[in-house]
């Protein structure tokens, strides 16, 4: 018996590797050669393709679409309906290997519901993206960008709170570097 659960109606390829304690839950699909770390939430209806690298405690909401490139760090939060893309010009009749791009979150980066991730794209450590948001370029560490394009709007703190123009964090107190 895995030291992770699945839902009976979860999708998860016998060449998947699932770190323990991650549940996986209701029409969840792990693909092939998906590494998923430890203690992980796989929400229902998410989609992980071949290859895709996620760190341990990473939470996915309903309806997330992890496409093939997509490499995360640790404790990731990805709202519901995000999406992330890995072919910059795509067209189904042209497709190879050759044409897949990689996208990084990194560790403690947070996605809000319904945004969109262009491929080649890094979204740096505790970087927060706002709801339906479409990331066209790297956004650097702590950064808050939302919009269409996402723009930087703002700082924040592991915390999840505003940095004023200083780097201090008003709510728990940290000194960030940005």
């Amino acid at each position: 018996m895995p030291g992770w659960f699945a839902h009976e109606t979860a999708e998860v390829s016998k060449k998947a590797v699932i770190g323990e304690g991650t549940k996986i839950w209701n029409h969840a699909q792990i693909r092939e050669e998906a590494i998923i770390g430890s203690d992980c939430i796989i929400s229902k209806n998410v989609y992980v393709d071949c290859g895709v690298r996620m760190g341990s405690r990473c939470k996915i909401q309903n309806n997330v679409s992890v496409y093939r490139g997509v490499e995360m760090g640790d404790d990731v939060f990805i709202g519901p309906g995000v999406c992330f893309t890995n072919d910059l010009y795509p067209r189904a009749a042209i497709w190879d290997e050759d044409r897949l791009m990689r996208t990084y979150v990194k560790d403690g980066a947070s996605i809000g519901a319904n945004s969109t991730i262009i491929c080649s794209n890094t979204i740096g450590e505790h970087a927060m993206i706002g709801a339906g948001s479409v990331v066209t370029c790297d956004i650097p560490p702590h950064a808050l960008a939302y919009g269409n394009p996402a723009r930087i709007m703002g700082y924040v703190c592991i915390c999840s709170k505003m940095l004023d123009e200083t780097g201090y964090c008003g709510g728990c107190g940290r000194k960030v570097g940005i």
